[in-house]
């Protein structure tokens, strides 16, 4: 039976820098892995979890993923637990550049996939992405009853989970997402009931742009 005074918090990360020269939208493809940057993050990520009592550590398939969960599950002297249902969204224009201006998106061939931002007609529905990460964070904080666990995964996804955690519409504008490289999106439950979620930045100061420690 569960205890209701028990807190169990869930840290949701997202995965330090890729390694990513050709500027593409990576997606679910192999083989990006972590830049040195990256596995700064990675590290840092692990140090600002160091002292908290972490039951177990769960990852995206991704390599990414992988190596960002590796320092925290060596710190803590456990194994990765790989899970699918906390993997990148899927997404029609993996493998090709999108960014503004120089991207797919220019191509009319690319239109037709623009036509409704609010499902997204472009990739997985977000109310399916809310289901699967709902259902891993759920059944990590069962795992982890009255400590704490940690989940590595990435932006979308995350920020999706929170949006949905917060009964906010699942629809947004990308860019005033709150889920920087290496943030940390804690869900923090009262036995089965979400108390809060905290946000944070471990390894604010290794973002592009950053002049220093603390910026």
């Amino acid at each position: 039976m569960t205890n209701s005074s028990d807190r169990t918090v869930v840290h949701v990360l997202r995965h330090g820098e890729v390694h990513n020269p050709e500027g593409v939208l990576y997606g679910r493809l192999p083989d990006y892995h972590l830049s040195d940057r990256g596995r700064a993050m990675a590290d840092r990520a692990a140090e600002a979890l160091a002292d908290r009592d972490i039951a177990r550590v769960v990852a995206s398939p991704l390599d990414r993923a992988q190596e960002t969960a590796a320092p925290i599950a060596a710190v803590h002297g456990l194994e990765i637990v790989t899970d699918p249902r906390v993997i990148e969204a899927d997404n029609v224009f993996e493998g090709q550049r999108v960014g503004v201006g120089d991207g797919v998106l220019r191509q009319p061939r690319a239109w037709r996939h623009l036509w409704n931002p609010l499902t997204p007609s472009w990739g997985e529905p977000y109310v399916e992405l809310a289901d699967r990460m709902t259902d891993a964070i759920h059944d990590a904080r069962d795992e982890a009853r009255g400590r704490e666990t940690v989940i590595v995964s990435h932006q979308l996804p995350i920020w999706i989970a929170r949006l949905h955690a917060e009964d906010r519409r699942l629809w947004h504008d990308p860019r005033k997402r709150e889920c920087s490289l290496a943030s940390l999106t804690s869900f923090e439950f009262e036995g089965d009931r979400l108390a809060s979620v905290v946000y944070s930045e471990p390894a604010a100061d290794l973002l592009p742009g950053a002049k220093g420690r603390g910026a």
